[in-house]
């Protein structure tokens, strides 16, 4: 079989973090990986490390994610290489702290644009393709955020929410199909996030509730693998899901905001 016969799987956000975590927890199952982050040295080695350790195929796309013609480039590398594909994880994204009004609206903007818009596209473009497989997998990657409205992290939260009301009604429309739809909404991860985001003081006090990225890779691949709708790692994330389905919106929302306050 020539490496152009053999499916594979995509990954966003690969470089470094969930991605990071994922993409070595897919390579010890065996699934060949298609790489797409930006930082193209980040990639390299970690495509190298995966050949080397789990006799797999890689192949990488150092790309931004976030400019407006970066889905359509995903999709022509694709189909010019021949990839066949039975996977499509979208992990790329990121947050930005403060008040809406006081945060740069370019900067929210682009945000927007990577948390919602790529994985609505990589979605519509790559469904085509996936349908073509026996069996074929999408996970998109929400966070507990999206289960609240979260003042200071006002429009991060709103993406998630919409990754997570998209992929429960994305599910449903393929149900009867070859591909199952998965959402994994992970809390505090130890990646780097809050530091991204501008959350310093958050982040010291994230360090005991966080879970390692390997942790909720290792779960992720499992629920998707397992055909689960909605992926929540830990027993904490869990019951902090449930009491915002009980509690007043008003109540966990004033919760949040003391908790993520500026």
């Amino acid at each position: 079989m020539t490496d152009s016969e053999k499916t594979y799987m995509l990954l966003t956000g690969a470089s470094k973090g969930i991605g990071k975590a994922i993409a070595i927890s897919l390579a010890k199952r065996g699934f060949n990986l298609l790489l797409v982050a930006r930082s193209e040295n980040e990639l390299e080695i970690l495509s190298k490390n995966l050949k080397a350790d789990f006799s797999v195929n890689v192949a990488l796309l150092a790309i931004d994610l976030s400019v407006p013609s970066a889905s359509e480039q995903v999709f022509n590398w694709i189909n010019e290489n021949g990839y066949r594909l039975n996977g499509l994880i979208n992990n790329a994204g990121y947050g930005l702290w403060g008040k809406f009004s006081s945060l740069n609206l370019m900067d929210q903007m682009d945000m927007c644009r990577l948390n919602m818009d790529t994985v609505t596209e990589l979605c519509y473009l790559l469904i085509p393709l996936l349908i073509k497989e026996k069996k074929a997998y999408i996970l998109n990657v929400s966070s507990t955020a999206a289960y609240q409205a979260v003042p200071t992290l006002a429009i991060y939260s709103a993406t998630k929410a919409y990754i997570l009301s998209f992929t429960r009604a994305l599910r449903f429309e393929l149900k009867d199909s070859n591909i199952s739809v998965s959402c994994l909404s992970p809390g505090p991860v130890d990646t780097g996030f809050a530091q991204r985001a501008g959350l310093d003081a958050f982040s010291k006090m994230a360090e005991k509730f966080n879970m390692k990225a390997e942790e909720v890779a290792e779960i992720a691949v499992k629920g998707l693998l397992n055909g689960k709708s909605e992926i929540i790692p830990g027993f904490t994330n869990i019951i902090s899901v449930y009491a915002n389905r009980i509690l007043p919106k008003s109540f966990i929302e004033k919760m949040a905001a003391g908790i993520y306050k500026t």
